[in-house]
């Protein structure tokens, strides 16, 4: 479903924000890419829906590639990015309206998909309400539901949880494991390793733009040592977090 070869950014003179990465992920399955902050998680992101150029490498969606054949490509995705951001002096209905139009959902379609999602994330009584006046969870909610109005053959997600609370964070996980259920695909990035262990078929490590890992949890434990994830995680990406000492922190003392 989603080809990635060589793909290099650089920003600045010399500043490689993502190093010659290639993966790929395949129809069916929840694939987290996983890395710290800065380690080119939204770039690599940015890249795959078109939003920036690479300076090298390719990029192709069921077998569209991004940049050859963009507009074909950009039907195959549903985008959700990492801070909403959307036309925010039109109310919340308008808004989607204004999305399934652009991706040809027709409208009987448009109207059930509406009111099932808006009504899964409480958010149906708010669309006659002005997006500008949403709260930040209220604007994530609405990214997710235009999202999946066109039921994407690839949904990808950009810290998709940040700003949800606890209830509507279950059911994005939940609407992400029915999303590859029906045979399509999820492509998330996260930082939070407890997600990844529950919710993917497979993951990538990014860090410092270069990717240090691709293939299951086990495979990553089995080559790592049995650990939590997040042990492992930290000593893939070479944290010294778990060596600091706070023993100078003891209130006992």
């Amino acid at each position: 479903m989603l080809e990635i070869r060589h793909l290099t950014k650089v920003f600045g003179k010399n500043f490689k924000a993502v190093d010659d990465l290639s993966l790929s992920v395949k129809k069916g399955e929840v694939f987290g890419f996983l890395g710290p902050n800065g380690a080119g998680k939204t770039t690599t992101i940015k890249m795959i829906v078109g939003l920036l150029k690479p300076n090298e490498g390719s990029i192709s969606i069921g077998g569209k590639d991004i940049q050859k054949d963009t507009i074909a490509a950009k039907l195959k995705i549903g985008y959700v990015p990492d801070e909403p951001v959307m036309m925010e002096k039109i109310k919340g209905i308008e808004y989607l309206d204004f999305i399934a139009d652009m991706y040809g959902v027709p409208l009987q379609k448009r109207r059930e998909r509406v009111e099932k999602l808006t009504t899964a994330f409480k958010l149906r009584n708010a669309l006659r309400d002005i997006v500008a006046g949403y709260s930040h969870g209220m604007k994530q909610k609405l990214s997710l539901v235009a999202a999946l109005l066109h039921q994407p053959d690839l949904w990808i997600l950009d810290e998709p949880l940040t700003g949800l609370d606890p209830e509507s964070a279950f059911l994005l996980k939940k609407m992400m494991q029915n999303h590859t259920e029906s045979g399509n695909t999820v492509f998330f990035s996260t930082h939070l390793m407890e997600i990844a262990e529950k919710l993917c078929d497979r993951i990538g490590i990014i860090h410092q733009g270069k990717l240090l890992f691709t293939g299951t949890i086990e495979e990553l434990k089995k080559e790592k040592g049995e650990a939590t994830l997040e042990r492992v995680f930290l000593e893939v990406t070479g944290s010294e977090a778990q060596q600091m000492d706070f023993s100078y922190l003891d209130a006992s003392e």
